[in-house]
């Protein structure tokens, strides 16, 4: 006979065999003592993540325990036990030690920063919209670049004192977590985030109760979110959840993963990042007392959707038409572009637009035209951004240039280079990437000052003071860290691939700590080029292999879930570094996230970046190199075009003139070959009699020098600041002055202006003064009759435009000049100027008339223009 017993242990048994899931998940916290309290604190600013007296405190509650979370103060804070808190409790050092952090933070908190100085001109407040946010592996918000690069703007804008307020989307399961199969193919795991247990809290109402954001959808339902918030620095993050009981299935899981799901998922999802983002903002500053965003910064096209719910606003609130509207909210938003290439850019079916916004507010009749494109049948994401945004910027000085051209249709009759899309070059934020050792060195000290107050321009000229001795041994050391983590991983990965124990005692000898190290981590798309290294397997392995000079490689990265060409150069890769022959000098890192990156640009002596010039826009992770010594081996694409000067590292030279693919890898592989062997190998294997490799030293020390102060996030924001959000705030006021009548009267203007344009005409251009043969020195001058039927010469600004002139008479390194005005009869008007003949050669003019107005931020932004 059966006891009960014996029967419930038996339900146990079938239950722990069982496919048993849990509903919810939650950490359980220790209750913190009463003098231990503003460790609470402490840990939901992430500005933990780049300050080291912070992360020594929290590790200091448990060194094992901090180890074996990997750093992580959060996951610390929930499993150290609660006599280990009651001990540390009466320990008065590490309770002071604790006050001088919290009032460190305090400290900076509330005092005056740069942007304090900039006085009464610079916006009160500033959102900005990312679809991802890359701060801390803690918070896995982000799948590469685009991310990080969000989460480096946030910071050095809590480091300048910059009023951001961040909005992007809390993703339940991140991006995704990277393993590899047993024949080296990707596998992707996604972990449920419980937003209890990350450093987030709810955004709740004064009674207590939680925000509850809603975003129209068709058929009658709406989609809910709450608004999580993190704090990084002095800059509110606020995340929005769709994973709440308000939410029939199908929308709780809107904000399920980063970049997944179908076209109706990701358009579900930006309109809850742009439309819910918006919302989310008003009802934060509500809430908090903080000023209403002047400036409203797209990052990227993903976000453009808070154009048009700021539209919608206006229109409701102040009775503005949808062009009126339109005017106001352009005035006061930035669009930044990252994406290089068409492909790259987010584009939906115009049905589905039409289906999703059809009785949203906005008129579909001028919606669907901000998107518009070639495609009658799509709708444009960066379109939509470059249309909303009066202020747009490409992301380094070349990627500018690739933008103005690959945008250039939306401005018809203007040359590339008058394209109104600037370039702020990207930076990277150093406390968060860069070592502690080189940075206790004083490799970014300044006779000036501290760099890090941001309080003036940085120069890192304390890097002279030290001695090669010591800058070669940090450097040796950070490399070793790097192969301890290298051989780590290593052994980690074969067992999670069904390697047994017995097999993997290669690793503990895997890599060299006084072997020639060099780093390729990014994301895995075609053009990137993860395998132009494997174009010649054999001299690759003899570079390897080496007997007196050998080199090692250390590569990462993920690929898009959906993407199989991507996987499949993974898989390549990695069937390479399997071989038992080189597998001690290259290895492929499943993983890759901001915690593994540190060790590789800490401990890399080389970077290494070949993508299909200019299909990389930036590039930042060779910045990130940089400040912590490592030499870029770099195509001259994104920043490295910028600022490769010879002494910071190698360009590896493009045969941008062949046009066959594969040849075009093969010279390009060859080229890494041959500057590898003649070039940095020797160079890092070249010992004086101290056995310091001086030549490769002194790179070293002028790559910090000067390249360092350069790729800073600090200098990055600063130029935002200064020529694009200072500038937008300034024409958001104007525009709304009055109840918004200049937007009125700057709408009405403008339909005017573009319902006469195709009247306008150049009708005569005459020159006199050069003589028949004009001599430098000697000057032009030309008169230009205009007719301007129904506008009037205030409407417009006549322009001469001089320069180089070839032999299809077309002009280069291109001189205007505004023409003045003299004479009016009827609707001809005659306007003057005079050129100065500077340089000799074959020299030719033209005159062009385009819009004026004081509301506009570049002439050529209506894309319009009459040319003689």
């Amino acid at each position: 006979m059966r006891t009960p017993s014996r029967g419930r242990r038996r339900g146990a048994a079938v239950a722990s065999v069982g496919l048993v899931r849990a509903l919810r998940r939650f950490t359980v916290r220790a209750s913190l003592p009463e003098e231990l309290m503003p460790l609470a604190q402490l840990v939901m600013n992430l500005r933990w993540s780049w300050h080291p007296e912070t992360r020594d405190l929290f590790e200091a509650l448990d060194p094992d325990l901090w180890r074996t979370c990997g750093g992580d103060p959060v996951k610390v804070l929930g499993e150290v036990s609660a006599d280990r808190l009651a001990t540390l409790a009466k320990d008065r050092r590490f309770v002071r030690r604790m006050q001088d952090v919290v009032e460190d933070l305090d400290d900076y908190l509330s005092a005056p920063h740069w942007y304090q100085s900039l006085g009464e001109t610079a916006p009160a407040s500033i959102a900005y919209f990312s679809a991802e946010f890359g701060i801390t592996e803690v918070l896995p918000q982000y799948s590469g670049g685009l991310g990080i690069l969000a989460g480096d703007h946030l910071k050095a804008a809590s480091d300048l004192g910059v009023p951001l307020i961040g909005v992007g989307l809390l993703y339940r399961a991140g991006y995704f977590e990277q393993g590899l199969s047993a024949d080296g193919w990707q596998l992707e795991h996604y972990p449920a985030l419980d937003p209890n247990g990350l450093p987030v809290k709810l955004l709740r109402q004064s009674d207590g109760t939680a925000v509850v954001i809603s975003v129209p959808l068709p058929e009658g339902r709406t989609l809910y979110a709450h608004v999580w918030r993190a704090q990084v620095g002095r800059v509110s993050l606020l995340l929005l959840d769709s994973d709440i009981e308000e939410n029939a299935p199908a929308e709780r899981g809107v904000t399920d993963r980063l970049y997944g799901g179908d076209e109706d998922h990701r358009l579900r999802q930006e309109m809850l990042l742009g439309i819910g983002g918006v919302r989310a903002l008003r009802a934060y500053c509500q809430l908090t007392g903080t000023p209403a965003p002047e400036v409203f910064h797209a990052n990227e096209g993903h976000a453009g959707f808070q154009g048009v719910e700021r539209i919608r606003e206006l229109t409701e609130s102040h009775g503005l038409s949808f062009p009126e509207a339109l005017q106001a909210v352009r005035a006061g938003t930035v669009f930044t572009t990252h994406t290089p290439v068409p492909a790259g850019i987010d584009r939906f079916p115009r049905a589905l637009i039409e289906r999703y916004f059809a009785g949203f507010g906005v008129p579909l009749e001028h919606l669907i035209p901000l998107g518009a494109e070639d495609d009658p049948t799509k709708f444009n994401m960066a379109h939509m951004g470059l249309r909303l945004g009066q202020r747009a910027n490409g992301v380094s000085q070349l990627h500018g240039h690739v933008s103005r051209g690959m945008f250039r249709d939306l401005w018809p009759g203007f040359d590339e280079d008058d394209v109104p899309i600037s370039s702020i070059t990207n930076g990277v934020h150093a406390p968060t990437w860069t070592a502690r050792e080189l940075v206790d060195l004083g490799t970014q000290s300044s006779r000036t000052g501290d760099p890090f107050s941001a309080e003036q321009p940085v120069a890192f000229d304390g890097v002279d003071r030290i001695s090669a001795g010591e800058l070669w041994s940090v450097r040796r050391m950070l490399r070793v860290r790097l192969v301890e983590e290298v051989r780590r991983r290593l052994r980690e990965t074969a067992l999670s691939r069904g390697a047994a124990e017995a097999e993997v005692g290669w690793t503990d000898t895997a890599f060299d700590p006084d072997v020639l190290t060099i780093g390729f981590a990014r994301r895995v798309p075609s053009y990137k080029r993860l395998t132009l290294m494997l174009r010649d397997p054999e001299r690759l392995r003899a570079l390897l292999l080496d007997p007196d000079r050998p080199v090692q490689l250390v590569i990462a990265g993920k690929s898009h879930p959906a993407d199989d060409g991507g996987k499949q150069l993974i898989q390549q890769m990695v069937k390479f570094a399997d071989d038992p022959a080189v597998r001690h000098r290259i290895a492929f890192l499943p993983g890759y996230d901001i915690g593994m990156a540190r060790y590789l640009y800490w401990g890399c002596d080389v970077w290494l970046n070949n993508p299909l010039r200019p299909l990389e826009a930036c590039g930042t992770s060779g910045m990130k190199a940089a400040l912590n010594g490592g030499l870029n081996l770099s195509i001259r694409d994104g920043w490295w075009d910028e600022w490769f000067d010879g002494q910071n590292g190698w360009a590896i030279p493009t045969a941008d003139g062949v046009v066959d693919p594969d040849r075009r890898d093969d010279v390009e592989a060859r080229a890494i070959y041959d500057l590898l062997g003649t070039q940095v190998i020797p160079r890092f294997y070249e010992t004086d009699r101290d056995g310091i490799p001086s030549r490769w030293v002194e790179m070293v020390r002028h790559t910090l020098r000067e390249t360092g102060p350069r790729v800073l996030a600090t200098r990055m924001v600063r130029d935002y600041v200064q020529r694009l959000y200072v500038p937008a705030a300034g024409s958001a006021r104007s525009m709304a002055e009055g109840g918004y009548a200049p937007a009125r009267e700057e709408s009405a203007w403008r339909a005017r202006l573009q319902e006469r344009w195709s009247s306008i005409r150049v009708a005569h251009v005459e020159a006199t003064g050069a003589g028949d043969t004009p001599e430098i020195g000697s000057t032009l001058a030309l008169r230009a009759e205009v007719e301007l039927p129904g506008l009037a010469p205030g409407d417009v600004e006549v322009q001469a435009a001089y320069g180089r002139v070839d032999d299809a008479d077309g002009l280069h390194d291109v001189t205007t000049v505004p023409m003045t005005h003299e004479q009016t009869d009827g609707s001809r008007h005659w306007f003057t100027a005079t050129l100065p003949l500077e340089r000799t050669g074959a020299f030719g003019y033209t005159v062009r008339v385009l819009p004026q107005s004081a509301h506009l931020a570049d002439p050529a932004e209506l894309g319009l223009v009459a040319t003689a």
